[in-house]
């Protein structure tokens, strides 16, 4: 197989079919993502076998505990690959969407209307539910889409695809609207990424190794985040009820999440009472602190935090703590060595947290609110695409909006320009 020959052509296909899903009415789109569901219900037996083929083959090239579960195609797991499509399908339709419309002094009234991106290309790694996920908030925000997953998951694609294709055809809607990678080869990739002509936007979703390949090498504007070191602030008033709690929840409820705190921030002023209560909790729940010399002086036998320890998204049961003297330390602290994903600050203080709100340079900035807050679903999107730190176009979890864009529309009554 000539691969820059069949990525061109999954390109061509993909533009072709953009514009036929850019007019898809909503109607006929819910009858897809409806139709795709029923088709995965029908395949279980397909995709379980699918899946079992990948499963054996990650696990005989090596791959470890973690990866293998992301891997597997549980019955719960498709379950929710079958809800998913049922939540996206009753979701509003952006398509269309008209706002800010006004009368101009040359008497023509202009607004905005929402329009899809085009052609969406998705590279992501192991879980083959994403390849559900992603087909279905593309479709919805009417873009054609080229999905290009993992190698260890080609099985379990190709299966998922057919179902997404059963969708397609059913609904009368183009069968390259949604088009799976069938080859694993990773020249695949570097074509993907390089075709302005075809493809619009890349949104890759997978390890910091490949999104940073991607951002490096891509000629197509990419939506993503590198990592996600995220900081809860502990203010000298905060109520501490709450910060204990929120303090806990966002660095233990998962480990290996993008929005888990990695660095707990603490006033001086309540330090002392502050760790003394969170660093039992901590020990209980397993978590390693690695901290300043005055969170060292308070607790004692916590590892000193280095520099790199500020820089670094752990995804595992270890925290940097740093005591500050105030707010703008803490505020220049996370503009220095944070990912600009996500940052808590607690307090009752309203008029220090407006001032954290304005000056956090991150995508989602959160008063008295757990870090682990910041989610499509939890953001009542129904579900995303990923997270984007970026400051152009879309930014924080980006849903069915989010795959969109704006374009100025404008009515007049014969006015000519003077």
């Amino acid at each position: 197989m000539n691969i820059a020959e069949y990525m061109q052509d999954l390109g061509a296909k993909a533009r072709q079919a953009s514009r036929v899903m850019a007019a898809a009415s909503t109607e006929k789109k819910n009858s897809a993502l409806l139709a795709m569901a029923e088709a995965i219900d029908t395949s279980r037996d397909a995709l379980a076998k699918a899946n079992a083929i990948d499963l054996e083959k990650g696990a005989a090239n090596g791959l470890d505990a973690a990866m293998l579960d992301r891997l597997e195609l549980t019955p719960d797991r498709i379950d929710g690959m079958i809800e998913g499509l049922r939540q996206v399908a009753a979701l509003p339709d952006p398509v269309g969407d008209v706002s800010d419309m006004r009368y101009m002094p040359s008497g023509i009234q202009l607004g905005k209307m929402r329009v899809p991106l085009g052609v969406i290309g998705i590279i992501y790694e192991s879980r083959p539910n994403v390849t559900v996920e992603a087909a279905s908030l593309c479709l919805k925000s009417g873009n054609a889409t080229i999905l290009r997953g993992g190698s260890e998951a080609i099985e379990s694609n190709q299966a998922i695809a057919a179902c997404v294709t059963a969708g397609l055809k059913a609904a009368g809607l183009p069968e390259a609207g949604v088009q799976v990678v069938e080859t694993t080869d990773r020249a695949a990739v570097g074509s993907l990424i390089t075709m302005p002509e075809y493809v619009d936007v890349i949104v890759p979703r997978g390890g910091k190794g490949l999104i940073e390949r991607i951002s490096n090498e891509a000629r197509v504007p990419v939506i993503k985040h590198l990592d996600g070191i995220c900081h809860v602030y502990i203010d000298a008033e905060a109520d501490m009820a709450k910060a204990v709690n929120i303090a806990i929840n966002a660095k233990t409820h998962r480990y290996g999440t993008c929005n888990t705190m990695e660095t707990l921030l603490v006033h001086q002023a309540v330090a002392q009472e502050a760790l003394s209560e969170l660093s039992s909790a901590y020990n209980n729940a397993g978590v390693e602190l690695r901290g300043c010399d005055r969170t060292q002086a308070i607790l004692g036998g916590v590892k000193a935090a280095t520099e790199e320890d500020w820089a670094t998204e752990y995804l595992a049961p270890i925290l940097s703590i740093k005591v500050v003297g105030g707010i703008d330390e803490a505020i220049s602290h996370i503009n220095t060595y944070g990912s600009h994903h996500t940052d808590a600050i607690i307090t009752e203080n309203y008029t220090l947290s407006r001032k954290f709100l304005r000056e956090v340079d991150s995508s989602s900035v959160m008063v008295n609110a757990s870090t682990r807050f910041a989610d499509g679903f939890e953001y009542g999107l129904g579900a995303e695409i990923g997270i984007s730190t970026d400051k152009i176009h879309a930014r924080g979890p980006v849903g069915l909006e989010g795959l969109t864009s704006q374009k100025y529309i404008v009515f007049g009554e014969g006015q000519v320009r003077r």
